[in-house]
């Protein structure tokens, strides 16, 4: 079966095992639609032990492993791209394992400490939203307030129009964000799964 295939059925199967789950709205610094998952589990992705002796006995395979799995974790390089490389690695190492689980233990180890990352921003991003939400709806107050006088200051409420209509401006820009930055830790998920499943193939091609 052909690499794609099974890059294919991975994602499938990530697809079918990961349930719906409605918007947990008691966390606000969670915006996503998506079941907030603080970190991922290496050992639900490759199902063989890891050694880290190989790498400690050889510098010159901790170097290899080091720049195949930089490549890997390089989420703008397409994984078909990387297919010769990977084929060629697994070869020279005979479709070892614990080589190739070393590889995985690396670009797991980079793309993890990322979408720790993209996490804590999307969480100061949510509690920015809530900052200026809470703007808005001051501004609004005063703005009403102001226009109930006897004699409203109509400079001021002009002021507090503008900024108003900024600070909303603001806000719905940020929203159309949400999104892509609720889909990107996901993203990396799918990733790490489907090489996964390429590190695993070669190794059964070679072994």
């Amino acid at each position: 079966m052909s690499t794609a295939k099974h890059i294919v059925m991975a994602l499938a199967w990530f697809s079918a095992s990961v349930p719906s789950y409605a918007a947990d709205f008691s966390d606000p610094t969670w915006p996503c639609v998506q079941r907030k998952v603080e970190d991922l589990s290496l050992g639900l992705m490759w199902p063989h032990q890891i050694d880290d002796t190989p790498v400690a006995e050889t510098p010159t395979l901790q170097s290899e492993i080091n720049e195949i799995a930089g490549l890997l974790a390089l989420r703008r390089i397409e994984l078909d791209e990387l297919q010769p490389q990977l084929a060629a690695f697994a070869t020279r190492h005979g479709g070892d394992p614990a080589v190739l689980g070393l590889v995985f233990q690396r670009t797991f180890d980079t793309l993890a400490k990322r979408r720790k990352r993209i996490l804590s921003g999307i969480g100061e991003f949510s509690l920015k939203q809530i900052d200026l939400a809470e703007k808005i709806d001051l501004a609004r107050a005063e703005m009403d307030q102001a226009l109930t006088t006897e004699q409203p200051d109509y400079d001021k409420v002009d002021a507090l129009e503008e900024q108003l209509d900024w600070d909303q401006l603001i806000y719905s820009d940020r929203q159309r964000s949400i999104t892509y930055l609720c889909e990107t830790p996901q993203i990396i998920e799918r990733r790490l799964f489907a090489i996964s499943q390429m590190l695993q193939q070669l190794a059964s091609d070679q072994g």
